[in-house]
């Protein structure tokens, strides 16, 4: 079953039990899969959706940084629903661990010895662990594996 296809089922279930917070969010994460498909001409793929899913969680989870920056506590609680909405969408996320150990095989794959490499050792990990972690996450990873 497609992503698009599991968003209609839940949007029906979303609005049978009246969770307009749920249902406002399901229907953002749809709008931009179907945008997607209408610039692409095409469905997408599931990497392609993972990628939008992917964006949907990156931009809430940068919102909730600002909110508590602000101290904007109603707003903090609405991002954080949000982003649990959203995780049930994306793969189980790579522990620390799991992550360690993808970095230093690329590093070992690409020959690293020093930051100059950075780009080539993230280069060899992003693919390999798209949308089950973060980004931010995987570069501080990276520069510590490294240096």
């Amino acid at each position: 079953m497609s992503l698009l296809n599991t968003l209609n089922d839940d949007i029906k279930l979303a609005m049978k039990s009246k969770d307009k917070e749920s249902l406002a969010i399901l229907r953002m994460i749809k709008t931009a899969i179907q945008n997607e498909q209408i610039s692409k001409g095409d469905d997408l793929s599931p990497e392609e959706e993972l990628t939008l899913v992917s964006r949907e969680m990156k931009q809430r989870k940068e919102a909730l940084i600002e909110f508590e920056k602000a101290g904007r506590q109603d707003l903090v609680e609405q991002a954080e629903s949000g982003i649990s909405i959203v995780a049930r969408y994306l793969p189980e996320q790579l522990s620390d661990d799991e992550l360690k150990v993808i970095i230093v095989e690329a590093i070992a794959s690409v020959n690293a010895t020093s930051m100059k490499d950075f780009g080539q050792v993230m280069g060899a990990v992003m693919p390999k662990t798209k949308g089950k972690a973060d980004g931010q996450k995987i570069n501080a990873l990276v520069k510590e594996l490294i240096s």
